[in-house]
């Protein structure tokens, strides 16, 4: 046996020395002793014994109050004049008081109590106005007027004890003693019912449950044998939670099956507790459990309507839907909460879809209530006569809006998913939840959020921005591919980088909405991963250049083998680990994107992240180092332009490789989302167009060849003009190195 459970069962499993002071060994368990059954009570007079678990109480009998030196004394009742009205005389007794009318007057029943003696015999007696009656106590009869009583024999009919006990007569009541394999539970007066302890076979439930189970089973068997003694309802409620409190701590609950065998085992656990309970209401409440239990015991079935709440939820049905078909004599109604196991499972993507717009829109569904288990004595609950209402409270204050609506659900075991068949929500605010359903299970309020349609102008922005983009990238990729004058490093990573965001915006152009083809959807997924990411990558290797350049060595380069295995290799590894572990990841219902299920967008998010690092870091270090560089200068005047071009063409260029995607960060942000968002699409949809201007336009080199290219084009242009702008243009802002075509810095 495991420790913690050696902990958790102490004060019901014996040990070596024995059992606890106030327990005793019985059927291989410590139960409590019943201090107030013996012989001589334990209490001294006037007082009335209640027992506990291992240990009694004493408290002074009705009619007397306890005094300094803990003893009972008789309380005067009469010292308060209008206990018997004003044409009356009061009389104490011990314990009690009797009121008797002035000449004139006549008694009112309220205020009057009959002599002692005055009835014969086993005859009690009643009070009437003017006079009294002597009647027989319970299970007993008047064979004739004013005769003695004799005894009822309640086994004289068949159906007292039902087809299932033997009725046994004794003075003043009978009772019902069970046949094998039927119980009454300990109602000795109520019909037995069939047991079935296979629900606490250990084999069957989680390891963390197998003592528990071991425990009720034992119970359970127990039940059975009337001459032996069995553990109390409250010492098994108790237990019962305990040890679900130490499974929900461990957070053991994360798949259908594990969740399916614990709530079965909490309603099965009721089911056989709840009718042991002495108290018509009982309430317990651990760490991660609160419980609210109802018991009625009577010869007539109970009638009306019965509640019981718990610090989440109130639950509302009619005593006529608890009992079921049958009564036995006895009923109960649980209604259990569980604080923790929201956050104990993670099975929300397990939910059955019953509406057909649930399947064309990809729905996310949160807990915004505690998850609670209603179970009544009725064995028939699947399919209620009447329905029974929830009323749950949000754990978050929130209203329903166009992108969030809550749904009623409960835990389906035959599917191990939450359901919402035959539950319907009538009504909802910010803070409440009202459920009606026509069975009974463990139910939770869910809500449904939806994804926000892209509005117009958004898809208009996309699409203009893709489209301006593609065309300025392909300009791009024909400059750094034809362009001898910028040939280089750094060249050669532009036209790789310029490579991958035209290929990854043409096929997020073209396929993004392609999620009527689940296959052709994973496809564009994949192209989607791979040449974004390899984009970033060489994003990565222009701040490694830069960062070399400046820092380490001023005439440098990179081999385009390491190149090309950091920009292509590292995506590709990537892209290849992700399909393997979890293919299903590429393509959603609403995007041919990522999904969020399992994580899988991590896969992109933190590549990305790590590398907008590592370029702030790269960009930050490089710019420091420059100005450290410049500062021991001449403050030339053209010197100091070129520093101030370079800085603000690296905070440029840091903005267009990387930068702008730190907006995407913020989109799930309470505050700011719809801004966020905005900025985010304008920016990345024109990504292209800021490579063209920063690398082309804005790039002496670079003008120099498209004006010579135009004048090629464009022949009727004077021979004057031609020659003016190219000895103007000719003129270097620094030197270039003939071997490796970069700049000095």
């Amino acid at each position: 046996m495991e420790l913690k459970w050696v902990l958790l069962l102490g004060l019901l499993l014996p040990s070596c020395s024995g059992c606890a002071i106030g327990y005793k060994f019985v059927k291989s368990i410590c139960v409590d002793i019943d201090e107030c059954l013996r012989d001589e009570s334990p209490c001294s007079d006037h007082m009335k014994c209640v027992n506990s678990l291992g240990s009694y109480t004493c408290i002074c009998a009705l009619g007397y109050q306890q005094t300094s030196n803990a003893k009972c004394e008789d309380v005067d009742e009469c010292v308060t004049q209008s206990l018997c009205g004003e044409n009356a005389q009061c009389f104490n007794t011990p314990g009690s008081y009797y009121c008797t009318c002035d000449e004139g007057f006549q008694s009112n029943p309220a205020n009057f109590i009959a002599t002692e003696g005055q009835c014969v015999g086993e005859k009690k007696c009643v009070n009437t106005i003017g006079s009294y009656r002597c009647l027989c106590p319970e299970g007993y009869r008047e064979s004739r007027p004013d005769s003695a009583c004799e005894d009822i024999n309640e086994c004289s009919d068949p159906d007292v004890c039902g087809t299932n006990a033997d009725c046994y007569n004794h003075p003043g009541g009978y009772s019902c003693r069970c046949h094998q394999g039927y119980s009454n539970y300990g109602n000795n007066q109520s019909k037995c019912i069939e047991m079935n302890c296979d629900h606490f076979e250990p084999e069957h439930t989680p390891e963390k449950l197998k003592h528990l189970m071991s425990l009720l089973k034992n119970s359970c068997e127990s039940l059975n044998d009337t001459q032996g003694e069995h553990v109390t309802g409250e010492t098994l409620l108790e237990t019962l939670f305990t040890s679900t409190d130490d499974l929900l701590s461990d957070g053991n609950l994360a798949d259908g099956e594990a969740l399916s065998q614990f709530l079965d085992a909490v309603e099965n656990s009721m089911r056989l507790i709840g009718p042991q309970l002495k108290e018509p209401v009982t309430r317990m409440e651990t760490h991660n459990t609160y419980a609210e239990v109802a018991v009625t015991r009577n010869q007539t079935p109970p009638s009306g309507s019965v509640s019981l709440s718990t610090d989440s939820a109130l639950f509302n049905t009619s005593w006529k839907t608890v009992v079921g078909e049958s009564y036995p004599g006895f009923a109960f109604v649980a209604l259990v909460s569980y604080k923790d196991l929201n956050s104990s499972s993670d099975l929300m993507h397990k939910i059955i879809r019953e509406r057909s717009d649930d399947v064309e829109r990809d729905i996310t569904y949160q807990f915004n209530s505690k998850v609670v288990t209603a179970v009544v004595s009725n064995p028939e609950t699947k399919h209620l006569s009447e329905p029974v209402t929830l009323i749950f409270t949000h754990e978050q204050e929130r209203a329903e809006s166009e992108d969030m609506a809550y749904t009623c659900m409960y835990w389906n075991d035959a599917e191990g998913a939450w359901s919402g068949r035959g539950c319907k929500r009538v009504s909802s605010n910010s803070t409440h939840t009202v459920c009606s359903c026509n069975h009974l299970s463990s139910f939770a309020v869910l809500m449904a959020l939806y994804p926000i349609k892209d509005s117009f102008e958004l898809v208009l922005i996309t699409r203009v921005g893709l489209v301006l983009s593609l065309v300025c990238l392909f300009l791009c990729i024909l400059t750094f591919q034809f362009c001898r004058s910028i040939q280089g490093t750094r060249n050669s990573i532009h036209l790789h980088l310029s490579v991958c965001l035209f290929i990854a915006d043409l096929v997020f152009l073209c396929g993004i909405s392609s999620t009527h083809n689940r296959v052709a959807c994973g496809i564009v997924a994949g192209l989607l991963h791979f040449f974004f990411l390899s984009a970033f990558c060489w994003m990565l290797l222009e701040g490694v250049q830069l960062y070399r350049m400046v820092v380490l060595v001023f005439h440098t380069t990179l081999k385009h083998l390491y190149m090309y295995a950091v920009g292509y290799g590292v995506p590709l590894v990537i892209v290849i680990i992700s399909a393997i572990s979890y293919s299903q990841g590429y393509g959603t219902d609403s995007h041919c994107w990522l999904s969020l299920d399992r994580y899988f967008i991590l896969s992109f998010f933190i590549p990305v992240c790590i590398i907008v690092i590592l370029n702030c870091f790269f960009f930050i270090i490089t710019v420091w180092k420059l100005a450290a560089k410049f500062s021991s200068l001449n403050p030339d005047l053209s010197k100091l332009k070129k520093i101030r071009r370079f800085t603000m063409t690296a905070v440029a260029q840091l903005c267009v490789l990387g930068g702008t995607w730190v907006f995407g960060f913020f989109l799930f942000q309470e505050n700011g989302t719809e801004v966020m968002l905005y900025l985010f699409t304008i920016f990345n949809s024109l990504q292209g167009a800021l490579i063209f201007i920063m690398h082309c336009l804005l790039s002496k080199p670079v003008r120099v060849e498209y004006y010579h290219l135009f004048a090629r084009m464009c022949p009727h242009k004077k021979k004057t003009e031609y020659s003016t702008s190219q000895s103007n243009s000719s003129q270097k802002p620094l030197r270039i190195d003939g071997s490796t075509g970069e700049s000095e810095i």
